[in-house]
């Protein structure tokens, strides 16, 4: 019988890149007067989400928020729900948190970090209602493939961190990609497939925002793939 603690998934490959993108003065200002009162950050060490957010209230998580257009669509429809994104290019959280301030949203909060340390050293685990990501960096080349975050380790980790019954929702326009995830998801403990095994949701969920990038994929032809797997509920016996 193995006795050793479980070890957290430490990602060893990036899945993104560090862009040098240019910040307009808007973002700047945003980042630097908006920060205080929505950002997060890896030196606060493990959050409480009752402190966090000042109410105990159904918390999802999005990795990769972009330029934050899905992210402020859905805390503006779920002000009963609190809202955490992490996203490391700037000009997106500057973006974003111009957003929030204009739409005075109290339900986010933002990190600019590597969502897979966040998830090891910030989020307690059986913490979040759900877990979204939406579109991430295809990485379509296969010698790349590696470096995409839906991985057997990272699923794993999404599971410890939500709470029993909570869903992971995926969303890609490469449909290789999406035959990944497919595949990844439907072989990993504790989760189940929406859908059913072998399948992607029939469309798009109406709680997901159809975001700009995504309506130019659609005008070029390009399909959508959206996969939501649960979690296992707490066996009561």
């Amino acid at each position: 019988m193995n006795t050793e603690p479980e070890q957290p998934f430490q990602r060893k490959i990036r899945s993104f890149v560090m862009r040098a993108t240019r910040m307009t003065d808007s973002q700047k200002k945003s980042l630097g007067q908006n920060w205080d009162q929505h950002g997060l950050s890896l030196t606060q060490g493990p959050l409480s989400m009752t402190e966090t957010f000042g109410r105990k209230a159904e918390t999802v998580l999005e990795i990769g928020f972009g330029m934050g257009d899905s992210l402020i669509a859905m805390a503006m429809a779920a002000p009963d729900k609190n809202f955490i994104g992490i996203e490391v290019h700037l000009p997106g959280v500057g973006r974003m948190l111009n957003q929030t301030t204009h739409e005075q949203l109290s339900n986010i909060r933002c990190y600019k970090e590597d969502a897979v340390t966040i998830l090891n050293d910030c989020i307690a685990d059986a913490s979040l209602s759900s877990v979204q990501l939406f579109f991430p960096d295809p990485w379509h080349k296969k010698k790349h493939n590696k470096r995409r975050i839906v991985q057997p380790e990272f699923a794993q980790l999404v599971r410890r961190k939500l709470k029993p019954g909570g869903s992971f929702h995926m969303a890609t326009d490469w449909q290789n990609y999406a035959e990944q995830m497919l595949e990844v998801m439907d072989a990993a403990e504790g989760f189940s497939n929406t859908a059913g095994a072998g399948h992607y949701l029939t469309g798009r969920p109406e709680h997901r925002p159809v975001t700009k990038f995504e309506q130019r994929g659609l005008r070029l032809g390009h399909g959508v793939w959206d996969l939501i797997y649960r979690t296992d509920p707490v066996d009561p016996s």
